[in-house]
């Protein structure tokens, strides 16, 4: 190796130790900032409520120790079809309520959404026929099917499914028709040059790893988007976290009503966290 060379080595080696100094100091620098804006937030909160009653604005301490009690209260889950009934706390019990609607609505509404996607996305006839349907239905919110999950399925954890499910159809839709829609006209050319010669082959080596990024965005957005629907949704049930956050504000317990509001924000940033790593998993093919 030429001294040129040992020198252009050293040099590029010095620029990789500067890059990635500057990226920790940046990291430990945004991790301060968002601690900072976090225990700002408190003190505000702390500060405010500390002049109202707990039934108009709990402190945060208040909302803590609601979160406690609500955490070890002792209370019977019942398994749905089994008639077990197995022991918990009266959180868990209320969180595994509402995955019983919230997972099989989520997995139902993202998986014919995706796929009704694709094929309009994909097939312009198929798109012709279901845009008018599409466009008449896609208006109504979910929470406006309540009445007939009601009359068609029942009171019961099937019509909340139903109303998740809608939430989920409609946000995964989109994502997937305007990722398959996006996919460049050229990229198929190459694909079809190579030996591609058939829609499902196409669609599932190119359109779909093509539309992949805006599909998982799709996917990622339902999961949090179906929480909120999960809280009205509930209505229909009469149990479970959003139901909870409900029936206590009626009853002017807010500081239980929030702690069940954070309930939903934590296994909300828990979900997200874990389909990030799923994302980048599926995503680093673009690296």
């Amino acid at each position: 190796m030429s001294n040129d060379e040992v020198g252009a080595n050293v040099a590029l080696s010095d620029t990789d130790e500067r890059l990635l100094d500057r990226l920790a100091a940046f990291s430990s620098e945004q991790t301060g900032l968002a601690a900072a804006g976090f225990v700002g937030f408190l003190a505000i909160w702390y500060v405010a409520a500390s002049f109202q009653p707990t039934y108009l604005l709990p402190s945060p301490v208040e909302v803590s120790a609601a979160f406690v009690t609500e955490l070890t209260t002792p209370e019977t889950l019942g398994v749905p079809f089994t008639g077990v009934e197995l022991p918990a706390t009266r959180l868990l019990a209320k969180l595994v309520q509402s995955l019983y609607h919230y997972i099989p609505g989520l997995l139902i509404g993202t998986t014919l959404g995706i796929t009704a996607g694709v094929a309009m996305g994909w097939n312009d006839r198929v798109d012709s026929v279901f845009t008018p349907v599409t466009r008449i239905l896609r208006p109504i919110p979910p929470l406006a099917w309540i009445g007939f999950a009601v009359i068609w399925l029942g009171v019961n954890h099937r019509g909340a499914t139903f109303i998740v499910a809608i939430g989920s159809f409609w946000i995964n839709f989109y994502s997937a028709y305007g990722g398959v829609e996006g996919v460049s006209n050229d990229l198929k050319e190459v694909a079809a040059t190579l030996g591609v010669d058939d829609d499902l082959t196409m669609i599932r080596k190119v359109v779909l790893p093509a539309a992949s990024p805006s599909i998982m965005t799709g996917i990622r957005t339902s999961i949090g988007q179906c929480w909120m629907i999960v809280v009205a949704a509930e209505l229909i049930v009469g149990v479970g976290v959003g139901y909870e956050i409900l029936n206590t504000a009626q009853n002017l317990a807010m500081d239980v009503s929030v702690a069940y509001m954070l309930v939903i924000s934590l296994v909300f940033l828990v979900s997200d966290g874990l389909f990030r790593r799923v994302e980048r998993r599926v995503l680093e093919w673009r690296a």
